[in-house]
């Protein structure tokens, strides 16, 4: 992911300066980028000139303190609350106090990651999604100590990189990730209540609502271990009855079933054992109907509490989950 986003900002004209722990994960790093701009290049992309300059303005090294003169620091260490603060206390030593620290994170809190600095007021959240150099959508998430300049700043930065920035608050999951795994969840205790087969969901949702793959398919494709990972931050936060994770997803989880990555979840061999219908066996559109319905109420909800705009929030599901409508260009619609 880190250097998927320092090849955006170098195809961008911006030099960059590309840290790792080591120079064993240097050397991975610098080649994701020349692997990443070699088929650019086969694709005709990029000419072979250009693929050079973008190389040209990236600075591989160990060393953090290379990044002092930087203006703009983007982190993408592991997904653990105490790495990132890790690093960002180091960073307060390295870097100008007007530098703005941002971090790629795609759930933890940006407010704790921001206390752990001098100035929390230049700390924010700049969400790429992977891969960085394809997807056009980035979340910008500002805390309430995070200066409104900083924010905007960011999102111009977004913009010039040819990305669709969306600006929300700092709750666990942002925008895209909140609604999705919400919807995802519900979908999973659909099939734990045995109202209906991850089968039948899926065809639901892609005969009814035109998405490109249904949340059965979806979860084994993200991972069921990540998905309770990031339901339980999620539900850590909220406390909310919907952000608990279905059982069905933990006792999947527990035994060893965690999707694709394990070539078992929903979907797989030996199937999942199938659960005792509780009622007849319900249309496609009664099917879509009761899943769609707790998601689009999530995003009024959302929009209302003026966490995002209903505009960020549309772009962000279209751009970030690749589905064919947002929430509320849904709504719209009945």
């Amino acid at each position: 992911m880190g250097a998927g986003i320092a090849e955006v900002f170098a195809k961008n004209g911006r030099t960059v300066v590309g840290v790792e722990r080591d120079v064993e994960m240097l050397a991975v790093g610098r080649g994701h980028v020349e692997r990443s701009t070699g088929r650019a290049l086969q694709r005709g992309r990029l000419t072979e000139e250009e693929q050079a300059a973008l190389l040209g303005r990236i600075t591989f090294t160990t060393d953090v303190t290379e990044l002092g003169p930087c203006d703009l620091l983007v982190e993408a260490v592991p997904e653990l609350i105490g790495i990132k603060i890790e690093l960002f206390t180091r960073l307060d030593g390295v870097v100008d106090p007007r530098a703005i620290l941002a971090t790629n994170t795609s759930s933890l809190s940006v407010s704790e990651i921001g206390a752990a600095t001098k100035h929390p007021e230049r700390v924010a959240g700049m969400h790429f999604f992977n891969p960085a150099p394809v997807l056009r959508l980035v979340e910008v998430i500002r805390t309430d100590s995070t200066e409104p300049e900083v924010a905007d700043a960011i999102a111009a930065e977004a913009r010039a990189l040819g990305k669709v920035p969306v600006v929300c608050g700092d709750r666990a999951g942002f925008i895209a990730n909140a609604l999705l795994i919400g919807y995802l969840n519900q979908a999973a205790g659909m099939v734990e209540s045995g109202d209906a087969t991850p089968e039948a969901i899926d065809a639901a949702m892609q005969r009814e609502y035109g998405y490109p793959m249904g949340p059965l398919a979806l979860l084994d494709l993200i991972g069921l271990d990540t998905v309770v990972q990031i339901l339980d931050r999620m539900h850590g936060e909220s406390q909310r009855e919907r952000h608990e994770a279905a059982t069905i997803l933990r006792r999947l989880v527990a035994d060893g079933r965690l999707g694709r990555k394990s070539g078992q979840g929903f979907y797989g061999d030996p199937p999942l054992p199938p659960v005792t219908a509780t009622a007849a066996t319900p249309s496609h559109a009664e099917i879509a109907e009761n899943l769609i319905r707790p998601y689009l109420e999530d995003a009024v909800q959302m929009r209302d509490s003026g966490y995002a705009s209903a505009e960020d929030i549309d772009t962000a599901m279209r751009l970030g989950c690749g589905l064919p409508k947002g929430p509320f260009e849904i709504l719209a619609g009945r």
